[in-house]
């Protein structure tokens, strides 16, 4: 008992210098993050902004909030809801076979590392980004934002969809072999059962996320309740901005209570 007791104070005597100097490292970067808050920059012209924005969620435009016609709040979250599903079911759908292919367990090291490359470049860069290159092409509203979260999706869908499939139960797959199963069956019979609750778990969290992204791409024009956002903004029509904002976190709440309870059923069963 005192030998386990002793081995662990020496752990813990062994442990005090590296933690001492991460800590030491994390407090010298956080000092001279704080150097990039620049309060001088607040004018009492931005705290009457400020004060204006916060009376506008309490006294929101309920005409636009409630609004049926396609100008209306309800319909704008209607679209951007939209994008983020559609959105979010082609990039899952594209995600799978790159997943596969960059899955070490599945495909030779060389063409895994080659295609994980390729995912890294793609979820390197900002949605938002993204958004901005697709207007050039396609022009302004949803189906811009529909490309755009589809190919944000890609990215990260793939590399979730790799950590699940590398921690396959590979006896499975010895043993349909064994018995002489195709690479179709072993897939049908062997994979895909394993794999099927995980990946729509992970589908569901990240069309979770990709609900505010859609929101967030409106801005560029992407289509969704982003650009009424900016432009009652941009006009100081702040009970306006209230009510699309008071919209925007109703539909968020929505989405993410009933995406944890679909979640938690999936991953027990």
């Amino acid at each position: 008992m005192m030998n386990a007791i002793d081995k662990q104070l020496q752990q813990a005597t062994n442990r005090y210098l590296p933690n001492l100097l991460i800590t030491v490292i994390v407090l010298i970067i956080f000092v001279w993050s704080t150097s990039a808050v620049q309060l001088d920059n607040v004018t009492a012209n931005g705290l009457s902004i400020a004060k204006n924005i916060l009376l506008g969620l309490i006294q929101p435009d309920t005409e636009l909030l409630f609004n049926l016609t396609t100008g209306g709040v309800l319909y704008l979250l209607l679209e951007t809801m939209a994008i983020a599903f559609l959105g979010t079911i082609v990039g899952a759908v594209l995600a799978i076979p790159l997943a596969f292919l960059s899955a070490s367990n599945i495909v030779p090291k060389p063409v895994a590392y080659v295609i994980r490359l390729l995912l890294i470049v793609i979820r390197t860069i900002p949605p938002i980004v993204y958004g901005l290159m697709f207007i050039r092409v396609t022009g302004q509203g949803p189906f811009t934002g529909v490309l755009t979260i589809s190919l944000t999706s890609v990215g990260m869908l793939s590399k979730l969809y790799v950590d699940v499939i590398e921690d396959l139960d590979t006896s499975v797959l010895e043993s349909m072999e064994s018995i002489g199963c195709t690479t179709i069956e072993k897939i049908r019979y062997g994979i895909l059962p394993q794999l099927s609750a995980m990946f729509m778990s992970i589908v569901i969290y990240r069309f979770d996320m990709n609900l505010r992204d859609a929101a967030i791409l409106g801005l560029v024009g992407a289509g969704g309740i982003g650009a009424p956002l900016i432009f009652a903004m941009n006009a100081y029509r702040w009970s306006e901005v209230g009510s699309i904002l008071i919209g925007l976190i109703v539909l968020i709440l929505i989405v993410e209570v009933v995406s944890n309870k679909v979640r938690s059923k999936l991953v027990k069963g």
